[in-house]
């Protein structure tokens, strides 16, 4: 019954630690964020926004903005994810910088990253242009990081089997991509796409309106209309808000995603076909549509003919090899060479600003790291308590997904922070209550990623050999630890990683918090991030953010990374 597992290829065998690309990639980065700081001390002193009106009529046309930005962002996330991750996946030479690039990417705390992007932005750009751009590309950093995990995961795990029959056929790049990857990967971008909007409903009140000094930027939208009610203790105008965003996850659920995964079940990797596939009235209309079909046949098809046939061609099974064209190594060898210098140049003015730290400073924060790692592990550890039985609850039982999907999506989709108010009303009275309520935002914010990447891994495990199990009269012990766990030990990777970067991202409102026209805050990086944030300490700022990005990116390469690699090599399911 345990299932079979090969090694992935020659090349992947081994652990891999920290390499050049590691810190090629963290200077980057560090000299990005200097430059986002410098350019944020010229942006404008004053900014206002529009006013936000509370009345419960303009809601239907609030919800059309952040669905749009939502869709704009989400549209974003997944032209960066594929080619992205499937480069990463199929290249190791571009591997060794990408993956790091991730790491630190998805590290960033969006929240320490806002007002550098805004500020920036409106340094450059008309204000009210650099906000929309601002809020996008936030919420486009909460939707893509999970995304392209799952993707890379997907791609790694593919059986041998189904790789060597594609090379036997001499497909090429794009035969591979759209009859192999896709295909296999469909369930798992599915569930994540959900987590993904999840993701961006949770940060939807921070990307549409945020304060920096005398800067007030606010766009039109739920996640405004949300915390301008929340700001003015306007319950009504509150409940008005959490109602419809309610009434527009369900509409994306019934309209889009439970028909998806109707569809993606398809693409399941098994021999028998299952009792209760998932089923959606939505698509089964579709499909009986005669309008839906000819609209197929008469556009969609000859499209995606026309594609294929020029993407075939494009990426051929094999090409001539190519000969080096000196001058063109030279350029390259020039423009490397330019971005080198400009990276060294930039570290420079970024480590002077550093220097203007004391020793103390930098002590708190090393304890604020500290301290906030433990606040993580905690909440990791509590999220996995509860979502590994449910999710594989969920993921085995079609008609328990078909109720409790719906629910599930609308619990994770509501702002916490939104909630958060109420929580510390709760705990603040009693022992250690910030301290509990930042676990409990931090769980909030990091549960869902491991929830939606087990129910997808639990889902996409074969129907046969679940029937196999059952004829070997194994005990329920026996299947978990046989069957479900190492099936689930990929999505469980990836969960845990995207988990984890929630909830060093979430410590930022979760340790420091203006309420009740006072500032609570407890020790963490995440309170010196806030506090950097809120009083223009950008040195602070500066030393902070990248201190949490270097604790995430040691944990990814000496921890998560090498269970990816077990997961590759011994939990590919062939």
């Amino acid at each position: 019954m345990r299932q079979r597992f090969d090694s992935f290829s020659s090349a992947r065998t081994g652990e891999r630690g920290f390499s050049w690309g590691d810190g090629v990639v963290l200077l980057g980065v560090t000299v990005l964020i200097y430059v986002g700081i410098r350019l944020a001390v010229t942006a404008p002193q004053v900014v206002r926004g529009p006013e936000i009106s509370l009345s419960p009529t303009v809601l239907p046309f609030y919800a059309v903005l952040s669905v749009a930005r939502m869709s704009a962002a989400y549209a974003l996330s997944l032209l960066f994810t594929l080619p992205y991750g499937y480069l990463a996946a199929h290249n190791r030479r571009a591997e060794r910088v990408l993956m790091p690039l991730l790491d630190v990417l998805q590290s960033v705390p969006i929240l320490s990253f806002l007002p550098v992007v805004l500020l920036s932005f409106s340094a450059i750009l008309p204000e009210r242009l650099a906000a929309e751009l601002a809020s996008i590309v936030l919420i486009f950093t909460s939707q893509v990081w999970n995304l392209t995990f799952a993707w890379y995961q997907s791609l790694t795990t593919i059986p041998k089997e189904l790789r060597e029959a594609s090379t036997t056929f001499q497909f090429g790049g794009w035969m591979r991509l759209n009859t192999l990857a896709l295909p296999f990967a469909a369930i798992s971008l599915i569930w994540n796409s959900m987590m993904s909007w999840a993701g961006g409903w949770f940060f939807l009140m921070a990307a549409e309106i945020f304060t920096v000094g005398q800067r007030d930027f606010r766009l039109l939208g739920l996640g405004s209309y949300l915390k301008e009610a929340a700001n003015q203790n306007d319950l009504s105008a509150v409940l008005w808000g959490i109602v419809t965003l309610v009434v527009v996850i369900i509409a994306l659920d019934q309209l889009v995603w439970r028909p998806l995964l109707a569809w993606s079940d398809r693409f399941r990797i098994e021999m028998i076909e299952s009792e209760h596939p998932p089923t959606s009235w939505f698509y089964d209309a579709l499909r009986s549509s005669r309008l839906a079909a000819l609209t197929s046949s008469v556009v969609f098809r000859p499209a995606t003919t026309v594609l294929d046939t020029v993407l075939i061609r494009r990426f051929p099974a094999s090409s001539p090899a190519q000969v080096d064209n000196p001058r063109r190594s030279w350029a390259l060898y020039i423009l490397v060479g330019l971005m080198g210098l400009g990276l060294l140049y930039g570290a420079y003015w970024a480590a002077a600003m550093l220097l203007t730290l004391d020793f103390a400073q930098w002590l708190a924060i090393a304890a604020g790291v500290g301290a906030t790692m433990l606040r993580v592990l905690a909440a990791l550890v509590i999220a996995l308590l509860w979502t590994i039985p449910v999710g594989v609850a969920i993921g085995t039982n079609p008609r328990l997904a078909n109720l409790l999907q719906p629910i599930v999506q609308i619990t994770a989709s509501v702002p916490a922070t939104a909630l958060f108010p109420v929580f510390l009303l709760l705990l603040l009275g009693l022992p250690g209550g910030l301290n509990m309520a930042a676990v409990l935002l931090m769980l909030m914010g990091t549960q869902w990623y491991l929830l939606f990447n087990i129910i997808a891994g639990a889902s996409a495990i074969p129907q046969d050999l679940k029937y196999t199990a059952a004829l070997l009269q194994l005990t329920r012990w026996e299947q978990w630890r046989t069957l479900i766990l190492p099936a689930l030990f990929p999505y469980l990777v990836t969960g845990a990683i995207t988990a984890s970067g929630g909830a060093w991202n979430a410590s930022i409102v979760a340790e420091y918090v203006e309420f009740g026209g006072r500032t609570l805050s407890t020790p963490g990086v995440g309170a010196l991030i806030a506090e950097g944030t809120a009083k223009g300490e950008y040195p602070l700022l500066l030393a902070s953010t990248l201190s949490l990005i270097l604790t995430v990116v040691a944990i990814n390469r000496l921890l998560w990374r090498r269970l990816y690699r077990l997961a590759e090599e011994q939990y590919r399911m062939e």
